[in-house]
């Protein structure tokens, strides 16, 4: 199958967060798989959704129902990943979000679309109890994903089947987001399921990291709190998001890839 069209449903992950920035917006694995893509189909569309913070039944009720329109066939691909932002919530609800969630991936799949689905990183290497729980939440929610995934026929991008990507220098200074080679890895990966050329590199760890003194440790460590887990808990506490006030970088689908600026 050679699509001529993507269109990409989610939250931060999906948006880009925290790539390169080109012409004011993160570039993304999904904007550097629309690249390749392209490569191969003339013509070919892309539409991004995806709004960071936002939770799995928001994804549902604004962005479902708007990917629904583009479907053209199952030269569409419908990107949908969604659920995570709701398992790291102190009252998630796991039965209600695995729901929703395989509810929406049968409702894309009945529109004639392709559906590309990922799995959520199971073992990020950090311990504590903080980390059991969302181990458990996450296997229980990549339990679901890979059940109606099989169910409907979708590609799974399965980022627990590679143990090097618990390497945290793929993320961005928030330790939450993946940076630029972080985005490059899963767009090649994704380009490798889906049965399309790809740079093998994708698959190399990154040698051993040197050790960091502990007093640079503590100043890092002081300094994430400050800059990203206050503001955070802070959004909590008063019931907002990251994503409240913001709308999609590619609402409708657009001719790709955008050569002069790339």
């Amino acid at each position: 199958m050679k699509f001529n069209r993507l269109i990409v449903c989610g939250d931060s992950f999906s948006e880009g967060m925290t790539d390169e920035v080109v012409e004011g917006k993160f570039r993304g694995w999904a904007d550097r798989l629309a690249d390749e893509l392209a490569e191969h189909s003339p013509g070919f569309t892309y539409a991004n959704l995806a709004i960071r913070g936002k939770l799995v039944g928001e994804v549902i009720d604004d962005q479902v129902p708007v990917a629904l329109t583009f479907v053209t066939g199952p030269e569409t691909l419908i990107s949908f990943h969604a659920g995570a932002n709701d398992a790291l919530r102190p009252g998630y609800d796991a039965a209600v979000t695995i729901a929703k969630y395989q509810g929406a991936v049968r409702k894309l799949a009945a529109s004639g679309a392709s559906i590309l689905l990922f799995t959520v990183l199971e073992d990020t290497g950090n311990k504590g109890r903080g980390a059991e729980v969302w181990k458990k939440r996450f296997f229980e929610l990549n339990a679901a994903i890979m059940e109606v995934g099989k169910e409907v026929g979708a590609t799974i991008s399965n980022a627990n089947e590679l143990d090097f990507f618990k390497d945290n220098r793929f993320l961005a200074f928030d330790r939450l987001h993946l940076n630029p080679d972080g985005h490059w890895r899963v767009s090649q990966g994704v380009l490798e399921v889906l049965g399309y050329p790809f740079d093998s590199a994708w698959r190399t760890p990154l040698p051993p990291a040197p050790k960091t003194p502990w007093i640079k440790r503590r100043a890092i460590g002081v300094l994430w709190f400050f800059v990203f887990a206050l503001p955070w808990i802070w959004r909590r506490l008063r019931g907002k998001s990251s994503g409240d006030g913001r709308v999609s970088k590619y609402p409708e689908p657009v001719l790709w890839p955008k050569r002069a600026s790339r």
